[in-house]
């Protein structure tokens, strides 16, 4: 079957209402299928996000030999193979959009007794690997890519890893992670050091399977030779995807929206943190911890916001909310500048291109700069924009009509389903007049 090209078209005005649920996190599902198919035990998973990528990293496991019950409603029963029970597949690992499961296989992928593939789709096959392949290489690992450091990954099995000290030049969650997996099949210690902190549910869920996790500041270390035990994963729901109806109540006039179960996990909160900054009414309650997660419901309300220099510090904790920030920015007063955000120029596209060129087409002054963009806020303008194929973008766009003054058409839409299936659904019935519409 054909995937024909997704438009969505958005109709401008309303304001946002009620209680939303999003889906689960896609960080947290991917490393519940990673560590549930190592560990020695059935691992149960509730909350997994039936998103594409996700999806994807279920299907490497089972191509590797490993026994995966769903998903069903979001519930996955995971009959674990153990650390070393993998089995080689039949053919490439096919992981599609997904940079994270590429990334953090990668590192699984070294340590075991097989050759394997992985390739993906144009996109992921135009991202940089170089960063997580040189050093796994320097553990020991054989990863074949191509002359530009991109995939398909090829990775020579039987290889002996050995741990390192490893001080990231960027910060990186995904790299971190790639590491860390390595480190469980290593001999001796592997360490890394973050320039800045980055998600840490790789660490929080190894703890969870019972394997020890050294951390000390902006260090992290594991050691080789242990095992993973099975057990029970809740998965909050995504902030990255309440994002973007955090950001639509907070520029559409009258809006007062209730996001519920949402992870507030530390290392993810930058999103919270620059919007209160931008003067965003919003509220953190009912807070609690989830499946070693803290989770809450987070209430948003309509206010004004202001351009602000966005801190550097910030950036890390909300690299994949930057598109949704950008509407946010444009519907500000003022100007509201990013620096030190390079990151975005390699995620599914050039982030800070894309959306500058999208906003410039709505009217809005947005120059791009090496590691980010500086945005002057203004009157949204209707019209049509790209998505180049990225899912935060095209969602971004969507969220921006609530303050246009026409409607706003984005197209190539249909990777949506990477990380949000159902979005349209959930943004219509909470006040956004939104359409899709299947090209012939």
């Amino acid at each position: 079957m054909i995937d024909r090209p997704l438009t969505l078209k958005v109709n401008p005005g309303g304001s946002l209402h009620g209680k939303i649920s999003v889906p689960g996190d896609k960080s947290i599902s991917h490393r519940a299928i990673m560590l549930g198919a190592l560990a020695d035990g059935i691992t149960e998973v509730d909350g997994f996000l039936e998103g594409e990528d996700s999806i994807t990293t279920l299907n490497a496991f089972r191509a590797m030999g490993v026994s995966i019950d769903g998903p069903t409603g979001g519930r996955v029963i995971i009959h674990g193979a153990g650390l070393h029970g993998l089995r080689a597949p039949s053919g490439p690992l096919d992981l599609g959009n997904s940079g994270t499961s590429m990334r953090l296989l990668a590192g699984l992928m070294s340590a075991q007794a097989f050759n394997v593939a992985m390739t993906g789709d144009d996109s992921l096959s135009r991202r940089p690997m170089k960063r997580v392949t040189g050093p796994l290489i320097s553990m020991g690992a054989r990863i074949e890519t191509s002359d530009q450091g991109t995939p398909p990954l090829h990775i020579t099995g039987g290889r002996m890893l050995t741990g390192i000290d490893y001080h990231m030049p960027v910060a990186s969650a995904q790299v971190k992670s790639a590491l860390l997996l390595a480190g469980l099949y290593a001999k001796g210690k592997t360490c890394i050091t973050e320039p800045a902190p980055t998600r840490d549910h790789t660490e929080r869920m190894l703890t969870g399977f019972g394997y020890r996790v050294e951390r000390q500041a902006n260090r992290v270390c594991v050691a080789g030779g242990g095992r993973l035990i099975a057990g029970h994963i809740d998965v909050p729901a995504d902030i990255s995807s309440a994002a973007f109806f955090m950001v639509g109540a907070a520029i559409a006039i009258g809006s007062d929206i209730t996001l519920t179960g949402v992870g507030i996990n530390p290392t993810r909160t930058g999103v919270i943190n620059i919007l209160r900054q931008m003067g965003a009414d919003i509220g953190v309650i009912q807070q609690r911890e989830s499946g070693g997660e803290p989770v809450a419901d987070v209430r948003v309300r309509y206010s004004k916001l202001h351009g602000i220099r966005i801190p550097e510090d910030q950036v890390p904790l909300a690299i994949d909310e930057f598109p949704v920030l950008f509407i946010a920015a444009a519907c500000a007063d003022g100007e509201t500048v990013v620096t030190g955000a390079g990151e975005l120029r390699v995620k599914e596209s050039d982030r800070i291109q894309m959306m500058a060129e999208g906003l410039l087409l709505l009217g809005i002054d947005a120059r791009p700069t090496v590691d980010g963009i500086i945005i002057r806020g203004g009157t949204l303008k209707g019209g049509q924009v790209r998505s180049g194929g990225d899912h935060r973008i095209a969602m971004a766009f969507a969220i921006a009509a609530l303050c246009a003054d026409g409607p706003i058409e984005i197209h190539d839409c249909r990777n949506i389903n990477t990380s949000f299936p159902g979005f349209a659904t959930i943004a219509k019935n909470a006040g956004l007049d939104i359409n899709t519409q299947t090209q012939s």
